[in-house]
């Protein structure tokens, strides 16, 4: 019998062990190494110029010479200039630092539109990504060229569908679906963002700290008549999905709504957020959920501005007490460890 036992507990210690082994090597394989030797922590930087200053004149070819399944942060270093290309980043690229030279120099255009897959001036698929000091634009609709209103198309600026994703300092501007903010945990913090028609869009989770707005609908489109901030897509309950605002400045023109309702669950807070005068009294729009508004999950709290006043907003706007607004707008929100958006490059 004392034999028996004994070997069920070294069966139970090996397989605790085996168990433990196998986490801590997933985890491992699922973040990237920093290198503390380098000032940027990174394992080695690329440089891109398009006056060939650097190893590459394209972004696109300096990222096709990162290795696939890196778990090492590789810095691209982008050098100031217009880039008119459509860039990709696949899903077995993890670990890039993209970082631009600020995004009033550095940008990246290209002219697409129809479609949310084959639009986008920019994807990412892949997960571990940080982005800094770059615009992103869609030339298609651009400010003023737009006359008819079947002219406007869906044109992606960027279209993000990866885990892990921090935008820093960057800029995303088009016309209609201007940021497709697709699954995963993604952090946007002191960007600047300009559309019109359901600018932030997608099924992301996602916290946008310190961030511009602006929804100029009358410079881009007087003939819309208004605009709208968010599609947001939670489908289910079950879900974490949802955009979060936090110390953000709206901007814009004509008649705006903060968000209407792309989804079952369509989730939007905005905390401590500057709302202009433009934006529409009702401030909600539940589109494709009419009727089932009690599904919803819209909500500002501490709001200032003239289009802060919410006593005529829609009935069915959520009033979430202090408990459930920390619960989206601390960082555990989409980090619940606070490793992932701790662990990156250095930021400027």
């Amino acid at each position: 019998m004392e034999h028996y036992y004994s070997k069920e507990i070294s069966l139970f210690i090996i397989t605790t062990l085996v168990v433990l082994f196998c986490v801590k090597v997933s985890k491992a394989l699922d973040d990237c190494e920093l290198n503390y030797n380098d000032p940027h922590k990174v394992a080695y930087t690329i440089v891109v110029d398009k006056l060939g200053k650097g190893n590459f004149t394209t972004i696109q070819s300096a990222i096709n010479s990162v290795p696939s399944q890196s778990t090492k942060w590789i810095r691209i270093q982008i050098s100031p200039g217009i880039y008119t290309e459509k860039v990709t980043i696949p899903s077995e690229k993890s670990c890039i630092f993209l970082d631009g030279s600020g995004l009033q120099v550095t940008e990246i255009h290209w002219n697409d539109h129809e479609t949310t897959a084959a639009s986008p001036t920019f994807t990412a698929s892949a997960q571990n990504l940080v982005v800094q000091g770059i615009t992103f634009r869609n030339t298609y609709n651009a400010r003023g060229s737009v006359m008819r209103r079947e002219d406007i198309k869906p044109a992606l600026a960027a279209l993000i569908q990866g885990d892990k994703v921090i935008f820093h300092k960057c800029g995303f501007i088009g016309l209609q679906d201007t940021l497709w903010d697709g699954p995963g945990r993604h952090l946007f913090t002191q960007c600047y963002i300009e559309g019109v028609i359901d600018v932030i869009s997608g099924f992301g989770q996602s916290i946008y700290k310190e961030c511009v707005i602006n929804i100029p609908v009358n410079a881009y489109a007087p003939l819309l008549n208004e605009g709208f901030i968010t599609a947001q897509g939670k489908e289910n309950p079950n879900e974490s999905s949802g955009f979060v605002f936090l110390r953000c400045i709206v901007q814009g023109s004509g008649n705006v709504f903060l968000g209407r309702a792309y989804r079952p669950f369509s989730t939007v807070i905005f905390h401590l957020c500057f709302l202009p005068s433009c934006i529409n009294p009702a401030g909600w729009n539940s589109w494709l959920q009419a009727g089932h508004e009690s599904d919803l999950t819209y909500s500002e709290t501490r709001c200032i501005g003239p289009g802060a006043d919410t006593s005529s907003r829609v009935p069915w706007v959520n009033r979430l007490d202090a408990f459930h607004i920390r619960s989206f707008t601390d960082i555990s929100y989409i980090d619940p460890q606070g490793y992932w958006t701790s662990r990156i490059p250095l930021l400027s």
